[in-house]
This record gives structure tokens, C-alpha cells and sequence, in this order.
């Protein structure tokens, strides 16, 4: 296993729920990256962001991880959820809340409605 694979896997399975995004959580260094980071920032969810502009070898390793050609990806108790259209879409449909709900994942069930209802 690639040094870049293990420190993915180690980061993903100690932590309840991590965004691999361009730049961070407080500041992010794309668009997509932002809406993530955004819906999870407003929705008050407790996550790890890791940096992928900061080590060529994660940019690269999370991609073959997930086999997913794409960042943002969120992971959630372990398990590759999706990027950043699947994320929106769970957002707007709820199913983001249930994933978290099932997971035991906190976040503010209010600010997941005022996304829907703004989005209505």
C-alpha cells in the first residue's frame, strides 16, 4: 500500500466526516469546493478538510482511492459518499440529513431546511 493510500485511509477511517477540497474549509480554493465546504460550514457539521493543493501525492491518491476523477469528495463514517453535484443533491432532497442521522453524524436539521427552502 502507497504511503499516499495508507494516509488516506488512515485519515478517512479516524474521522466521522472528511472533505478532500481544494484549499480549506475556512478558505476554499474553487468553486465546487466551496459549495461543499459551504453546506457543511452552515449546516454546523464537525468535519476534516484536507488540502489536496498541499501534497501532490493525496491530490492524486484520493482519486484512485475513491476511483472518483474528481474533488471535492466527501467521506462519512469511512464510506465515499459522492463530490460536489451529489452532495447538492443530497442537500436539496435530504438525503444528506438521513446519511447523517443514520450515522450519528450532529449537524443543524434548521439550516439543512433553510438550504432547501432557499433552493425551493
Amino acid at each position: 500500500m502507497s504511503d499516499a493510500k495508507t494516509r488516506i485511509d488512515e485519515t478517512v477511517k479516524s474521522n466521522d466526516v472528511v472533505l478532500y477540497m481544494k484549499g480549506t474549509k475556512e478558505m476554499p480554493q474553487c468553486g465546487f469546493s466551496s459549495r461543499v465546504a459551504g453546506v457543511l460550514n452552515y449546516m454546523g457539521v464537525n468535519y476534516a478538510d484536507v488540502n489536496v493543493l498541499a501534497d501532490e501525492e493525496i491530490r492524486q491518491g484520493i482519486k484512485e482511492y475513491s476511483d472518483w476523477p474528481t474533488i471535492p469528495q466527501l467521506y462519512v463514517k469511512g464510506e465515499f459518499v459522492g463530490g460536489c453535484d451529489i452532495i447538492t443533491e443530497m442537500t436539496l432532497s435530504g438525503e444528506l440529513d438521513t446519511l447523517f442521522e443514520e450515522n450519528g453524524v450532529t449537524y443543524d436539521k434548521d439550516a439543512a431546511e433553510k438550504i432547501r427552502e432557499a433552493n425551493a
